[in-house]
């Protein structure tokens, strides 16, 4: 199974080398290059090549890193999003600069963090959504807490490797400025104004717009042995134990519930949800992981591949797309690695045979708009090699490939060496 994920791996990056080399993304069906911001970042080799490493593909892995060291640059006139930028490109230059030791990527992901800093020059301390990578101009002060809170894994890591405090020091003051701001019940809402420190949805779960928050809690305290972050996942995930996990009669959900109140507002649970199984096993609460994601086992199965959004109440899809998103294996890799479990092994195969079957194309590999036609559409984002494919060779390679007790995985798994 490790070697047919290598060879899925082998198909997509092929086909990103043939259409799209030195572009952001592969388009699988028109075979075109995009970028994101009209200008490349790099972000497909940026984002893959830790999985290179890991599969052992050194060759593929050192002509992307060469490309990288050679061709991007930031020093670019335009606004991006901070948070992609910071999980997919900063993360995954510390990450393949842990796996190499190439200093030129250190200096790229200091140069990166070093422009990224004027986000958090807010009344708050919490991040603009987007910064001008070369006049530092920000905006965009309509977030959420997996924008606000999710910067101090990478920061962090940067400032261990550089021996600058700055990068941890001003994410650490943004996780903790949304921190104070949850309510009496120790929830969070849905979405946040920056400046003024409101909240401007009150509504709380685990998923989109929430998700990257509560397992940056976690796992920076694993990461960098902080107690301010395991203290505060102690109180967060008491208290979405508390209101927002839903047990029900297809199992145990994770739902929507008022920050404010504890009162349940909905019954959405999906494809980036889905992460969390994966988040209660690496915090020790394994019959909860096992149990939801049995729950997320049954999402899949409604069409035979996950849709974007279900409402588990009625277990009826409300948004059909799938855009390779890799949550569900994600949770299936840590359920395998900490229980050796031989189920999960079957459960990742479902995975990858509905992917293989309903997604791949002759160049690549296609997001889809519809689960339930399964009509695919023009779109191959980075995290399928970051972490959809990443996630399944783990599940099947020897343990020793990657080591938990030396690594931790950010939200766009880049492995990044515990300090």
């Amino acid at each position: 199974m490790a070697d047919r994920v290598r060879d899925e791996f082998l198909h997509a990056w092929d086909g990103y080398k043939k259409y799209a080399w030195g572009h952001d993304e592969l388009q699988p069906l028109s075979k075109k290059p995009h970028d994101w911001y009209g200008v490349s970042f790099c972000m497909t080799p940026v984002d893959a090549m830790d999985t290179m490493y890991l599969m052992g593909l050194k060759t593929q892995g050192d002509e992307a890193r060469e490309l990288v060291d050679t061709h991007l640059s930031f020093d670019q006139d335009v606004s991006v999003k901070s948070f992609e930028m910071s999980i997919r490109e900063l993360g995954g230059l510390l990450s393949t600069y842990d796996l190499t030791g190439d200093k030129r990527l250190l200096a790229l992901a200091d140069d990166l963090g070093h422009r990224l800093l004027p986000m958090f020059d807010s009344p708050t301390g919490m991040p603009y959504v987007y910064v001008n990578l070369k006049t530092g101009a920000v905006s965009g002060v309509d977030s959420n807490p997996a924008e606000v809170g999710s910067y101090l894994f990478e920061f962090g890591a940067l400032s261990k490797r550089t021996k600058n405090p700055i990068y941890y020091q001003k994410a650490k003051r943004a996780v903790i400025a949304l921190y104070n701001r949850q309510s009496s019940l120790r929830l969070v809402g849905d979405s946040i104004n920056i400046e003024t420190g409101k909240w401007t949805d009150g509504t709380c779960h685990v998923g989109a717009l929430d998700d990257a928050y509560f397992e940056y809690l976690l796992k920076c305290s694993l990461l960098f042995r902080d107690k301010d972050c395991g203290r505060m996942w102690q109180t967060s995930i008491t208290a979405l134990n508390k209101y927002v996990a839903d047990e029900t009669p297809t199992g145990l959900w994770y739902g929507e519930a008022n920050m404010d109140t504890g009162a349940r507002v909905g019954h959405d649970f999906g494809a980036l949800d889905a992460y969390f199984p994966g988040t209660l096993a690496l915090s020790g609460d394994l019959d909860r992981s096992e149990r939801l994601e049995d729950s997320c086992y049954r999402m899949w199965c409604v069409a035979g591949i996950e849709p974007e959004v279900l409402d588990y109440s009625t277990m009826t899809i409300t948004a059909p797309d799938y855009v390779l998103r890799p949550e569900i294996i994600e949770s299936d890799y840590y359920l395998y690695y900490f229980t050796g479990n031989p189920r999960y092994l079957t459960m990742g195969k479902t995975f990858f045979d509905g992917i293989v079957r309903y997604c791949r194309t002759d160049a690549a590999y296609a997001a889809l708009s519809d689960v339930r036609s399964k009509q695919q559409t023009d779109d191959m984002e980075s995290f399928f090699l970051a972490e959809t494919l990443k996630y399944l060779y783990l599940l099947y390679a020897p343990r020793k490939t990657l080591d938990l007790s030396k690594f931790v995985l950010n939200t766009e798994a880049h492995p990044i060496r515990k300090s």
